[in-house]
């Protein structure tokens, strides 16, 4: 871990707040702790973060908002935190953008478990997923921007990914035309100790052919290939 890394925290409940504050620079990492959207924002243009802890239930604009705003202008890594337990506001808030999601009461470590795992994917990704020169990758009329990881879609509709979505979707962006079996697409995604929410690689690859408008029964760009795995069919450009 760098001394350096910087953890903003976003949540009205004070005592949360001093909590993390607390623990967190025990643990050595610099942290800035606001309540609302506006300390946000604030926070952010003054000294963008490395990872932001985002809760859900926020004064004025809630947190699920927040982590969409965050995403479409960042790839900054989002923890969502909440009081509400329900399913499908976990996916609700992956389908935002967050990268992991973490239910209230939760023990401090685990938060701070979660914020090294988190941060030593997004800087240990395999060189072909690296965030490099390309600035947005083309393949079927769609256009993936690289930097704010949202998609464009063949009619101009902004598409927001998910962390994971992102992961799996650049994973079978670098390898055209090659079928990946899902041991391999866990592997390329490095969600094997990673994040409790990739279930399956067959439930991701299923939101991700929804996400690309694709027919769950004929799909055109990821394919299966019964027995084997997944093969994305479409050509790949690189800008």
């Amino acid at each position: 871990m760098n001394e350096q890394d910087h953890v903003l925290v976003v949540d009205d409940d004070l005592e949360i707040r001093t909590l993390l504050c607390d623990y967190l620079q025990k643990n050595g990492y610099r942290v800035t702790a606001v309540a609302d959207g506006k300390g946000m924002w604030a926070a952010f243009d003054h000294a963008q973060p490395d990872i932001i802890v985002l809760d859900v239930m926020l004064p004025g604009e809630d947190g699920l908002t927040l982590c969409r705003d965050v995403r479409s202008r960042s790839p900054i890594p989002i923890i969502m935190l909440t009081a509400r337990g329900e399913e499908t506001d976990r996916i609700v808030g992956l389908e935002m953008g967050a990268d992991d999601y973490l239910p209230k009461p939760f023990n401090p470590r685990e938060l701070l478990a979660r914020i090294k795992s988190i941060l030593r994917r997004t800087r240990t990704l395999p060189e072909n997923l690296q965030p490099d020169a390309a600035r947005a990758i083309r393949f079927a009329g769609w256009t993936l921007d690289v930097a704010t990881r949202n998609l464009l879609s063949p009619s101009g509709v902004v598409v927001a990914l998910s962390g994971t979505e992102y992961k799996l979707l650049r994973s079978f962006l670098a390898h055209p035309n090659r079928v990946l079996n899902r041991d391999q697409l866990i592997d390329l995604m490095l969600s094997r100790d990673a994040s409790p929410f990739d279930r399956s690689i067959d439930v991701q690859v299923s939101r991700l052919r929804h996400r690309l408008g694709e027919d769950a029964k004929e799909p055109s760009i990821i394919k299966t290939v019964r027995g084997e795995g997944y093969v994305f069919a479409a050509a790949v450009e690189v800008d």
